[in-house]
């Protein structure tokens, strides 16, 4: 097995991808900025120009090798493509940080944010070898599940509406698209939707694409389920919409907490506790948290026909706030 302190090479796989992208730019501005980057992803996204360290770099297709001798191997694409090669990362005895939602179907992998060591006993060994990374929606649901349940929280709701960008460039790009084409009167292209995704609220996609509101609310569950089990609080309900945005996501939620002495300053401290950035004044946007590296979220704001229902809404950076957290996991194995 390779050491950490001996190898200085990262390899980002997935490296096309948003994600992937963002990865790269926040790792070369942090104690890995000196490391030997390869970047790798799906054939139909081999050959493609990028730049590392300022240089012009190629993305590269998975080859025998192409994991070897690695310190860290960060799956920044689709579950489906992290699936396909986690054979061959596991061979190198890198350390693995998928980003993607795979390894969290697995019993046992560490699942991690920033504020779960304050949230809850920490759990990540530097021994295992490897770690997932949530979601921002299920990095928020947690946050709030878990520093509100010690102030009595009973049930939890969480409704998160997830923008085009998860889907990657495609995905924006056909919303820029439709919002262009229905402006001008004309019948809307829907190749990666097979929905009106312009200027709608939905909450699923049409029946020929490949991308599944369902399947993502899976994972969400998932992660969360691996992040609450330990400890003796309830997993929130979910719900995943689509909103008609290009980046960003958003949340409302709502909780019902027993306790008749709760304030909006009790709940606020909890919620900053917990991980989150409270807004003393103007309220969340996904335009907003852009380039975040936090969950922003509106002050609570109590429900004036439910005794003890409160609300919550935020916003975080889908493609930043995982990527910032990939890295501060990183940093800690390290240290």
């Amino acid at each position: 097995m390779i050491s950490l302190r001996d190898s200085n090479r990262i390899v980002i796989a997935g490296a096309s991808s948003l994600l992937g992208a963002e990865l790269k730019s926040l790792l070369e501005e942090s104690r890995f900025a000196a490391s030997d980057f390869t970047l790798v992803d799906e054939e139909v996204a081999a050959g493609t120009l990028t730049e590392a360290k300022g240089e012009p770099a190629i993305i590269r297709p998975v080859e025998e090798g192409s994991f070897e001798r690695a310190g860290y191997i960060f799956f920044t694409g689709s579950a489906a493509f992290t699936s396909a090669n986690i054979a061959a990362a596991r061979r190198s005895g890198a350390k693995i940080i998928d980003l993607s939602g795979a390894l969290a179907r697995e019993e046992g992998t560490p699942v991690w944010f920033p504020a779960l060591d304050s949230l809850r006993p920490a759990l990540i060994s530097k021994q295992a070898s490897e770690f997932c990374i949530p979601s921002a929606a299920a990095t928020a649901a947690v946050g709030l599940a878990l520093g509100l349940g010690p102030l009595g929280q009973t049930h939890l709701r969480f409704t998160a509406f997830q923008p085009v960008s998860e889907a990657g460039r495609p995905g924006i790009e056909e919303l820029e698209s439709q919002t262009t084409q229905l402006l001008s009167f004309q019948i809307v292209g829907k190749p990666v939707f097979d929905a009106q995704v312009a200027f709608s609220l939905l909450d699923r996609f049409g029946s020929e694409s490949p991308h599944k509101l369902d399947t993502v609310r899976e994972r969400i569950e998932t992660e969360i389920r691996s992040l609450i089990r330990p400890t003796n609080f309830t997993s929130p309900a979910i719900e995943l919409l689509h909103a008609p945005v290009f980046y960003g996501l958003a949340f409302s939620a709502s909780a019902n907490i027993a306790s008749p002495d709760l304030t909006e300053e009790i709940l606020a401290q909890a919620c900053t506790n917990s991980g989150f950035l409270v807004l003393a004044d103007d309220g969340p946007s996904n335009q907003g948290v852009a380039g975040e590296n936090h969950i922003q979220m509106a002050k609570p704001r109590p429900d004036p026909s439910q005794v003890g229902t409160w609300w919550f809404f935020g916003a975080a950076d889908n493609i930043r706030l995982p990527a910032f957290n990939a890295v501060k996991l990183a940093d800690k194995l390290a240290s």
